[in-house]
């Protein structure tokens, strides 16, 4: 029986020493180049978006208007003799002058996925980070579509360079809730 178990045992040991099948890889990708920089290409590969954006506008608006009347009535005649003779005229004149001027800058990098290849070989990328500060959330969202050639040595695309660019800055927190107004504030603006 001893014997039995010792060249059971010694099969077992000379099969497990036995190598498997193996098998090799190339740490080569065939979509690498040694000479070319990586730009996004398919689903799921990153860009890094530098948001520079700086927007202005003003408005300017200027009223001026005058209007007069000049009414009368002559005297009464028959029964209504008791009517005596009156004039009355009214003038008003009204100006007004409004201006609005607003400057808006964004100034960041957020890193972006690639959602989506058109079929002509352009990119939809989408990116969302955000940012905790006290008792301030920020969230920066960019969607859109670049061209894969518009993306830098640094795997880097300037937001002017997106097409159908929605570049947003949200808040939630504190700060956020004590600058909008009020419900009782919002229906008199709306009122007057």
């Amino acid at each position: 029986m001893k014997k039995i178990v010792l060249a059971a045992a010694a099969v077992l040991l000379l099969f497990g020493m036995v190598p498997g099948q193996a098998t090799a890889r190339s740490l080569w990708d065939d979509r690498s180049n040694w000479v070319a920089d990586r730009r996004p290409t398919s689903v799921g590969d990153i860009v890094t978006v530098v948001v520079n954006e700086r927007t202005r506008t003003k408005d300017q608006g200027k009223t001026d208007v005058s209007k007069s009347n000049n009414n009368s009535v002559a005297d009464g005649v028959g029964i209504f003799d008791f009517i005596r003779a009156f004039g009355f005229s009214s003038k008003s004149n009204m100006k007004g002058d409004g201006s609005t001027e607003r400057t808006h800058t964004a100034q960041t990098q957020i890193t972006c996925l690639v959602t989506d290849i058109l079929p002509n070989g352009n990119l939809i990328i989408e990116g969302t980070r955000d940012i905790a500060t006290h008792e301030e959330t920020l969230q920066l969202q960019v969607v859109g579509v670049i061209r894969p050639q518009d993306v830098d040595s640094y795997n880097q695309i300037s937001s002017d360079k997106i097409a159908n660019a929605e570049i947003g800055v949200r808040g939630k927190g504190a700060l956020t809730r004590l600058q909008k107004p009020g419900i009782l504030t919002q229906i008199l603006q709306t009122i007057f």
